[in-house]
């Protein structure tokens, strides 16, 4: 079994929104988030995705 689209992580400053399966990264500062962020995509080869000013997740298309 493959899977062709799943969330690889959670990236947030705020971790009392998220919940789940995939990993949460907790930052302190926005700065902080858009760098770990950009770490993660490039280390697990996906896709950083912003869908607000707290919460990035990294998926696999």
């Amino acid at each position: 079994m493959t899977h062709e689209k799943v969330i690889l992580a959670v990236v947030t400053t705020n971790a009392q929104k998220v919940a789940g399966g995939a990993p949460i990264f907790t930052c302190e500062t926005k700065e902080e988030m858009e760098r770990i962020a950009a770490n993660l995509e490039a280390i697990l080869d996906g896709i950083a995705h912003e869908l607000s000013e707290q919460l990035f997740i990294i998926v696999k298309h």
